[in-house]
């Protein structure tokens, strides 16, 4: 007989009771907030995340004051999954995570976050879980916030070009024409590794290039 699971109580017209979900995990999309920043290296978190919600059965974003974030849920399989989009700005993306987390008791073991990595070629993508920022502000403020053990799709956008230029610059800047054009596929495979590890409960220690 499937057991009944509490939901949260939040603003939604979803039903208080669901039958048989034995999971909820929270996937995170990094980025900065406001229409200057759309298109910019360090937005591809958000992205691959609105690619990922588009991509299945989720409700429409919904502005969280409380919890400082955009929010969509859905269900895949027995597992809840919650999505979000930061709406602190990128270096206090910790803010609104531990919000998230705390309100709907989980843990960094149940969270994977969608970022941008410059030291990572544009068109691969690594995943593992645990590991420092790297010097990423906006890893960095999660680490402070909720430890460093939740899972990581690291998207690469390097290398820098020109090489001198200041990293903030770099990607705080919009693709290029031809990077904008392969963008697509690089959002879509980061969905299927979403996917695969809600339906398979891991999340691999892997590099995938999807570029040649």
């Amino acid at each position: 007989m499937p057991f009944l699971q509490k939901k949260p109580d939040i603003t939604t017209n979803a039903p208080l009771f669901t039958l048989g979900l034995n999971k909820t995990v929270l996937v995170v999309g990094l980025g900065n907030v406001g229409k200057e920043y759309d298109g910019t290296r360090h937005n591809i978190g958000f992205e691959c995340i609105d690619n990922f919600v588009n991509s299945q059965d989720f409700s429409n974003w919904v502005a969280k004051k409380d919890l400082k974030c955009l929010l969509a849920d859905a269900t895949l399989g027995n597992t809840r999954v919650i999505a979000i989009k930061p709406a602190t700005m990128m270096n206090l993306s910790g803010e609104a995570v531990q919000e998230v987390v705390s309100f709907y008791k989980l843990g960094a073991e149940d969270t994977v976050v969608v970022y941008d990595e410059i030291d990572i070629p544009f068109g691969q993508i690594r995943t593992r879980v645990g590991g420092s920022s790297a010097g990423h502000n906006g890893v960095k403020s999660l680490i402070s916030h909720i430890g460093e053990d939740f899972g990581r799709v690291r998207v690469g956008i390097g290398p820098k070009i020109p090489e001198q230029i200041d990293s903030a610059d770099f990607v705080l800047a919009k693709f290029n024409e031809n990077e904008r054009e392969n963008l697509q596929p690089i959002t879509n495979e980061v969905s299927a590794l979403l996917v695969e590890y809600i339906f398979g409960g891991q999340l691999m220690n892997e590099t995938r290039s999807v570029i040649n």
